[in-house]
């Protein structure tokens, strides 16, 4: 990263806080896409066991849009 205003302490950057921003930016993805892997694994196992149906909103015109997913596993009796 450019350093900006050397005379200014708070807008200056230095390698190692951009390291650290880096390292904790990174940390933070990590363990979003944990928490997606969690939310995806019990979706799939739940899809597999039963009709599932989603309903989205779209953010731009508010519409809600139903999604119905299937499977072609048989249910246990």
């Amino acid at each position: 990263m450019a350093l900006r205003d050397k005379g200014d302490p708070i807008a200056e950057v230095t390698p190692e806080l951009a390291m650290e921003q880096v390292s904790k930016r990174l940390d933070m993805l990590d363990r979003r896409l944990d928490n997606m892997d969690s939310v995806i694994t019990s979706l799939v196992e739940r899809v597999m066991e039963k009709p599932l149906t989603m309903e989205v909103t779209c953010p731009k015109c508010g519409q809600v849009i139903q999604v119905n997913i299937t499977s072609n596993v048989r249910g246990r009796s």
